[in-house]
């Protein structure tokens, strides 16, 4: 297993700092008649299993490759860090409401396993008290100006006893058409533009950024976030600078799933405690998950077994051959993250982690599900579907992926210039079959479901006696109520 990637993390900056801010714990399916199931648990293709034809020698050999690269990629992160906190320090300087959160091992820690340039989100805390602010949902008017709706968009009432935010405040009404005070996030932002713009004009008059080191290009009126480009080392860093509001919550919202499990005990509550308000329209917040997905992908790493190689793997593939054929993105990291935080919960037995290859494949049959369902539940609020962008992209990503699952062999290498092709691999209709079943009621969303692609794709090698049990007794089921194809 390669090392983690938070041991090559720099120490977050002393939060003794006085302007320091404490750290933090840690489309529907087709209804189509679907085509049977073949007689026995073995498909058509070849009886060796695909995982075992690559080899674990090239698993291993990939791996280390996309590993040796973490050291420099924590180097350009903590040089284009120290860029952004000595503009955050002066922006401090000039409105102490705006604070310095130094610690920001969770941002580099998603760099590391990133393999694509996406921009890192950084949060910039308020000097408010968000426990005494009071939320409320949104009117639909209020989030226009981002073009569609934001899940959970409230509003900040600010009441009497918080002061010193006034000039951050716009007056709205209430159901009862009553006059209140809301925090405005549109204020904020453009207040925060604005330092940022005189901290780089005050640094590079002191020589404190050198030519090329910062770009302010990026930054946009109607922005929900403030782009900055910011070198680091021979790579530009892309910061996305978004104000924020924390508050405390009380019960945090699990959507009845089974706590924890699959996590150290406690992780989602930690996780999720408190809630990170950040810009959704000029009028309206909204709740972020950005540093609480990263929580639970942090104390993922905690666990047995290869589970953060397994998505290093993926990222991989992903930035390298699931590309779209103009270069765009269909897939992002944040899928990918997504994929394996319901890996961990579907899959919690540390059996199912023993070996690179199998954990790869837990990835795999989570990942292919929502690609031919086109849905893919956000691991926090289930009922928020992360595949809203164009179907087309998605369809024409999941051959690729089943192609991957086949034969990783003829994808496990790095290569440049053209994408690896799936043409000539035909797709596996039984496994097809299971991966379109409908998306009903969760039935199949669960441990034994995802045993049965295991099993179709001859990747299943659980001991567990039960376990077993549970799955033939699935499989049995399912033959007898798929369709026959007419």
């Amino acid at each position: 297993m390669a090392p983690s990637p938070a041991a090559a993390l720099p120490l977050a900056r002393p939060s003794s700092h006085p302007s320091a801010t404490p750290q933090l714990g840690l489309p529907p399916p087709s209804t189509r008649s679907l085509p049977a199931l073949p007689p026995t648990e073995r498909s058509a293709r070849s009886c060796a299993a695909p995982a075992m034809a690559a080899g674990g020698c090239r698993w291993r050999s990939c791996l280390e490759v996309v590993v040796s690269r973490q050291g420099q990629r924590v180097q350009h992160f903590q040089q284009a860090e120290d860029i952004l906190l000595t503009l955050l320090e002066h922006v401090h300087a000039e409105e102490p409401r705006f604070l310095v959160d130094y610690s920001r091992n969770l941002e580099a820690f998603e760099f590391v396993l990133c393999a694509s340039e996406d921009a890192i989100v950084v949060e910039v805390p308020l000097r408010v008290d968000g426990d005494a602010l009071r939320v409320r949902p949104c009117q639909p008017m209020d989030t226009r100006s981002k073009g569609h709706s934001h899940l959970g968009a409230s509003s900040l009432e600010v009441p009497s006893v918080v002061t010193g935010v006034g000039d951050w405040t716009s007056t709205g009404t209430t159901g009862g058409m009553d006059q209140v005070r809301c925090l405005a996030p549109g204020k904020v932002l453009q207040h925060l533009k604005e330092l940022l713009v005189s901290a780089i004009v005050q640094c590079q008059r002191r020589s404190l950024l050198q030519p090329g080191d910062l770009s302010a290009e990026n930054l946009k009126e109607d922005a929900m976030e403030l782009s900055l480009l910011v070198r680091g080392g021979w790579r530009t860093i892309r910061f996305d600078v978004v104000p924020v509001v924390r508050r405390r919550q009380e019960t945090p919202g699990l959507d009845g799933r089974q706590r924890d499990r699959g996590f150290p005990e406690g992780t989602l509550q930690k996780a999720t405690r408190d809630v990170h308000f950040v810009p959704a329209s000029n009028h309206c917040w909204r709740p972020s998950t950005h540093l609480p997905i990263l929580k639970l992908l942090w104390a993922v790493d905690m666990l047995q077994g290869p589970r953060l190689d397994s998505l290093r793997l993926l990222e991989q593939l992903r930035s390298q051959d699931w590309r779209e054929e103009d270069g765009r993105d269909g897939l992002t990291f944040n899928h990918l993250k997504m994929v394996l935080l319901w890996s961990t919960e579907l899959f919690p037995s540390p059996e199912d982690w023993q070996d690179l290859e199998g954990s790869v494949y837990r990835l795999l049959v989570v990942l292919l599900r929502c690609l031919a369902t086109q849905r893919l539940p956000h691991f926090l609020h289930p009922e928020q579907n992360l595949f809203q962008g164009d179907p087309h992209h998605l369809a024409s990503l999941y051959p690729k992926v089943e192609a991957f699952a086949w034969d990783p062999a003829r994808f496990l290498r790095f290569h440049f210039g053209l994408l690896t092709h799936a043409d000539g691999m035909q797709a596996d209709p039984a496994l097809r079959a299971l991966l379109q079943l409908p998306a009903k009621d969760g039935g199949y969303w669960n441990t034994a479901y995802f045993d049965v692609l295991l099993s179709q794709l001859q990747v299943y090698q659980i001991q567990d006696a039960t376990r077993r049990s549970t799955m033939s007794q699935l499989l049995t089921k399912l033959r007898r109520d798929i369709p026959l194809q007419s």
